[in-house]
């Protein structure tokens, strides 16, 4: 059972970076899915799946890893690109692209 240390994405919802400053620890899944044959609802005998520990930083996660015996792996957080863009450039004449309305 090894664990996942990363730092969530922020929500789709959000313009700005909040809520995701710190750092999840979830259990990767042991088993499959099944599906339940009566009702067709998917259920899964991994409670372990269930658990998620949020901790402020890395380091404070993978010292709780160690400390538990967890086996575990890091995934670092990829950095957005931003492209730099006036409003105006959406009407430019050596636009790439057709702009309608």
């Amino acid at each position: 059972m090894t664990a996942r240390i990363y730092q969530p994405a922020r929500n789709a919802m959000q313009s700005g970076r909040g809520k995701s400053d710190h750092w999840v620890l979830d259990f990767e899944p042991a088993t499959a899915r099944s599906i339940e044959p009566l009702m067709g609802w998917t259920s899964s005998d991994d409670t372990q799946k269930q658990v998620r520990l949020s901790f402020d930083t890395k380091e404070e996660a993978i010292a709780y890893a160690q400390k538990a015996g967890i086996p575990y792996v890091v995934s670092e957080p990829k950095k957005p690109t931003r492209k730099i863009m006036a409003y105006s450039d959406n009407f430019k004449w050596s636009r790439v692209g057709q702009w309608t309305h």
